[in-house]
């Protein structure tokens, strides 16, 4: 290419470059979906976690060998294989094809419809028990191999005591973010298999691949294995934890977090500035974080409600050692002392670890994208 060319002459070779990009990507999009077909087909997994590895390190090292930031390349890669995970998403393959009927309770809800799509796309026979069907709950859950129970907390116990007797075969399910006290009222319902599921994600997923789905043992695990290879054909990772662990780890990656989150937006809408002021001088961190805080608020109210409710005895004591380290820490900053910051700061350094370094990473690649896709007015 000639060295002498002009700012319009090289505007137009880029335009070329981003055209040829966009009938890659094309080509690229009709190669993945043949790859979800095939694997739809053969049952194979939509996540292949070496295969991914194995992609990302080869085209980073060409990266470099071209002179081509890596980061970059890496960025690209994964957003293109998201994009190919949600094209994969029509067609599933079965795991378990012994599950169906599925009976969702709850279905109608925004997770319970969540569910059902799912296992529709992987062909299972899917029906809804929620209130409009309630006159009809003996036929719709009288052949039911699994019951899967989507409804609001504070009305699980509820639910699952009015739910007719079941057969002995069938696998008795829920989702709810608590554990302990839903996987009681399942077992004490039901003498079959039961396992107690917390998806860690939200009904508004592209995709499931990589998502997070706690498992609590109930009861005859050996029979509810087929719904856990199905979430893993999915993509999903199942995480296995006793119900009161499960419990207590909520406590803080829940309970406090939307605690934190909710006081913390209570508290700027009572300030001066409005949003739109504090978004116009923000550094993309903070314009992460009021992302974050804004996101609770999109949501619903009584569900937040109810998770906050649901373990508030279980956490006052975690809420008076946080109320106890934010008056130390005011103390500290009211009498200037610096030794008692560093101290503070150095101790929870030492929780991260070497953990810090790869937070600090990833969380770089993240306000760029929070920069990059902020609105100048």
């Amino acid at each position: 290419m000639r060295e002498d060319l002009s700012l319009d002459e090289l505007r137009a070779h880029i335009d070329t470059c981003d055209s040829e990009l966009v009938s890659l990507l094309a080509k690229r999009r009709l190669l993945t979906e043949q790859v979800g077909k095939i694997k739809q087909q053969n049952g194979a997994p939509l996540h292949a976690p070496d295969r991914e590895a194995e992609l990302i390190a080869a085209r980073r090292q060409q990266a470099q060998e071209k002179g081509v930031n890596p980061e970059l390349v890496e960025d690209i890669l994964r957003r293109m294989m998201r994009e190919a995970y949600e094209n994969q998403q029509s067609e599933l393959a079965c795991a378990a094809p012994q599950l169906s009927p599925i009976v969702i309770v709850g279905g109608e809800g925004a997770m319970g419809q969540l569910f059902a799509k799912q296992f529709k796309r992987s062909g299972y026979v899917v029906k809804v028990l929620d209130k409009a069907q309630q006159s009809n709950a003996a036929d719709i859950l009288r052949d039911a191999k699994l019951v899967l129970v989507s409804v609001p907390i504070n009305t699980i116990e509820e639910v699952v005591a009015s739910l007719p007797e079941l057969d002995p075969e069938c696998i008795l399910a829920d989702i709810t973010s608590v554990k302990q006290k839903p996987l009681s009222c399942l077992l004490e319902k039901h003498k079959g298999p039961v396992v107690g599921l917390h998806p860690m994600f939200g009904p508004d997923i592209s995709h499931w691949v990589k998502q997070t789905v706690v498992a609590c043992e109930g009861r005859l695990p050996e029979q509810y294995q087929g719904l856990l290879e199905q979430l893993k054909i999915w993509g999903c990772y199942i995480a296995p934890m006793a119900a009161k662990k499960h419990d207590q780890a909520m406590q803080i990656i829940q309970v406090m977090r939307h605690l934190t989150t909710f006081v913390y937006g209570q508290f700027l809408a009572r300030q001066c500035h409005t949003l739109e002021e504090l978004r116009g001088c923000s550094s993309p961190i903070y314009q992460l974080e009021l992302m974050m805080v804004g996101r609770l608020f999109a949501q619903s109210p009584d569900l937040y409600a109810d998770i906050m409710l649901a373990q508030f005895e279980d956490v006052e004591g975690l809420l008076a050692s946080y109320q106890d380290t934010f008056a130390q820490t005011l103390k500290n900053l009211k009498n200037q002392n610096k030794a008692e910051l560093i101290k503070g700061f150095d101790m929870a350094k030492t929780y991260f670890s070497d953990s810090a370094h790869s937070f600090l990473a990833q969380s770089r690649g993240i306000l760029n994208k929070a920069n990059d896709a902020k609105v100048l007015g």
